[in-house]
């Protein structure tokens, strides 16, 4: 196990270099080792703040890492997809995993949906430090109904990297469920985003 996960980081710091590269030159290899030690990995390196890029590597390299982290984000997006967001599921979670699974702080997201599933919106209704993200159910139902959407999916990740859902998490998504029946909108799904995986509470049963 460790071998392997000394290889991870190996092939991170490569590839973080290889980016690096056009504006460091020489040194590029010697700021992605930096980086890579200092976050763990790719992922995290890019989910990093923009202060602790800039305070180890500097501002053009920080700039850089954003514009590639929006990139890619970009290129995920649900609304690129042409079906309705649950019919792919692969996509959807490959979406909520590079937004989501390195952050070193929770964040609450939900995605608004319209009648034939499309995503609307995706907003972030909360943000905290680790293991608390405020999230007040009655907002996001009042922001469901302002953008007309028949139906919303909660995400949220854990810092800690174990995706297993907390009781607040699923005293949350039954608030949540709840409040958004009684206005005839669906909570279709709740999805934990770790490094480690994703669970969904709809499939335990909790949605």
């Amino acid at each position: 196990m460790a071998s392997s996960a000394a290889a991870g980081r190996l092939r991170c710091r490569q590839l973080l270099g290889g980016l690096l590269h056009p504006i460091l030159a020489g040194n590029a290899a010697a700021v992605a080792a930096r980086l890579i030690e200092e976050f763990g990995s790719l992922g995290q390196t890019l989910s990093a703040s923009p202060e602790r890029l800039v305070a180890i590597a500097g501002k053009p390299v920080a700039e850089l890492l954003a514009t590639m982290r929006a990139s890619m984000l970009h290129s995920l997006r649900p609304e690129r997809l042409e079906e309705p967001l649950l019919s792919n599921a692969n996509a959807l979670v490959a979406y909520l995993r590079m937004q989501l699974a390195n952050l070193s702080h929770e964040e609450v997201h939900a995605l608004y949906l319209d009648v034939r599933n499309r995503l609307i919106r995706d907003e972030m209704v909360a943000r905290g430090t680790i293991g608390f993200a405020p999230c007040q159910p009655r907002d996001i139902i009042r922001r469901a109904l302002e953008l007309g959407a028949s139906s919303i999916v909660l995400a949220h990740n854990h810092p800690s990297g174990d995706p297993k859902p907390s009781r607040q998490d699923i005293d949350t998504t039954r608030l949540l469920a709840n409040a958004a029946n009684a206005l005839d909108i669906r909570l279709l799904d709740h999805m934990i985003i770790a490094r480690s995986g994703v669970v969904s509470l709809h499939a335990l049963g909790h949605v």
